[in-house]
């Protein structure tokens, strides 16, 4: 009949799509006949993700600090897969860069204006008591937030400012991941030892760190930043790009962090600790770290004053 729809091309694409996987074009088609309709809450594993949130408290805006931190490891998780894009990208150009850095850039200015809801969202009296059942647990041991750095910069802008001089791109990486920046929140200044917080930590992570960080050693976005035509990284768009970026994590985030933190901890109903017992003060500013992803594009007055004026 002339008003039936003709599915040849379709068919003909399909067969194709098949063929070049090695897989028989009969059997996906039988399949759609016995497969159910999609639905969102399918899709979205929204039933699952919904269960994830387990108090360990009965103290009602625990529920909130719980749902806010699964909230930033989701984005921690975009901001990876969009990383991950630059990183294995062949022919890398400037507009292809230029994009993904500015969605990593929009995470990571949501991350920071979320913290209103940490700030502003649970009664500092409820915090204050269920932060004990935390211990010796800490935000600081975000996994996700470690791999966004390893794969942003070369390691030695991670290293502890102290020991870079001694540190080159022929340094093992079992010996550079002894001496990054916030080996020195998990570690007691005189005598070294290091606190349950690090040491849990490392047992649960050290091994996939050192793979990532041999990984990303030779394409992370500073390095693959460089790899482009010299031209190229002259681009006005670009460097605005790169530096909204390493100025938005290492600075406006960490902030915005920090002053959430000290309205908790500073709130004179604690014992002013961090629940992981870091030097939570001098480890989360970033005038005291230094922290930068892309030092070249800063001058030197601007890397001088890096987290003063804040």
């Amino acid at each position: 009949m002339p008003d039936q729809p003709n599915y040849d091309e379709i068919i003909k694409a399909l067969q194709e799509k098949y063929t070049k996987i090695d897989q028989d074009t009969d059997d996906h088609l039988y399949g759609l006949l016995y497969s159910k309709p999609i639905t969102y809450w399918d899709y979205i594993q929204t039933d699952a993700l919904l269960n994830l949130q387990i108090q360990r408290t009965t103290l009602p805006d625990e529920m909130v600090f719980i749902a806010y931190h699964q909230i930033n490891e989701l984005i921690f998780k975009m901001i990876l897969w969009e990383i991950s894009q630059v990183a294995e990208k062949e022919n890398l150009d400037v507009v292809f860069f230029e994009n993904k850095i500015m969605r990593i850039s929009r995470y990571f200015d949501m991350l920071t204006t979320s913290f209103n809801i940490m700030g502003e969202g649970m009664e500092v009296e409820q915090y204050m008591k269920f932060r004990y059942t935390l211990t010796p647990a800490s935000g600081f041991q975000s996994a996700q937030y470690r791999l966004i750095e390893f794969a942003s910069t070369e390691l030695i802008n991670l290293i502890d400012y102290r020991f870079r001089k001694d540190i080159d791109r022929n340094t093992p990486f079992t010996h550079a991941f002894e001496h990054l920046y916030w080996q020195a929140a998990g570690k007691d200044h005189k005598t070294g030892k290091k606190s349950t917080l690090l040491i849990n930590f490392e047992k649960r992570y050290k091994d996939e760190f050192l793979r990532f960080m041999e990984m990303y050693n030779t394409k992370n976005l500073w390095t693959r930043f460089k790899e482009l035509p010299v031209e190229d990284q002259k681009d006005k768009d670009l460097v605005k790009a790169m530096r909204h970026f390493d100025y938005t994590v290492n600075v406006t985030w960490v902030m915005a962090h920090y002053n959430t933190a000290k309205h908790y901890i500073d709130s004179g109903l604690g014992d002013g600790e961090a629940t992981g017992g870091s030097d939570w003060k001098k480890y989360m500013h970033p005038k005291y770290q230094r922290r930068i992803f892309f030092p070249d594009l800063w001058t030197e007055e601007e890397l001088e004053n890096w987290g003063n004026n804040i």
